[in-house]
């Protein structure tokens, strides 16, 4: 199986709740499309520094994070995000990585989406069994 990507819109959720309160305008939010390779065995959102700060997110936390070949970093935690795909969206955090890495989604912010990714056509797609809205299991 080769590696998925998926075009994704980051927003600023922050801004949508300034929004929503009536102190920023709609075109004044911040967000991005990008492309982000899709790991269902990674946890988080990841993006890169350069992106936290074009998005103008907040430093919330710093944590270890263990990449995919075993060696451990520290990482700032940045957010809130909105992550929007197709009729999808949910809100999480980020960790911030190098500039050289890529935006990399994964599993908690797939399922707050109800997304899975369909390794015969390589894609992230919309749950076919909730086609119209995500559905979340709550057992």
């Amino acid at each position: 199986m080769r590696i998925t990507y998926a075009e994704i819109e980051l927003v600023r959720a922050d801004d949508l709740a300034l929004v929503r309160a009536g102190y920023l305008a709609e075109d004044q939010v911040n967000r991005i499309t990008v492309t982000a390779m899709v790991d269902s065995g990674a946890t988080m959102l990841s993006i890169p520094k350069s992106l936290g700060e074009c998005l103008n997110l907040a430093r919330l936390d710093s944590l270890e994070a263990e990449l995919a070949d075993g060696s451990t970093i520290q990482a700032d935690v940045v957010g809130p995000i909105e992550i929007r795909f197709k009729n999808r969206k949910t809100i999480a955090n980020a960790l911030l990585m190098p500039d050289n890495t890529d935006i990399l989604l994964g599993a908690i912010p797939m399922q707050g989406m109800d997304v899975l990714i369909d390794p015969k056509r390589e894609q992230l797609i919309v749950n076919p069994e909730s086609p119209d809205h995500a559905r979340m299991l709550l057992k």
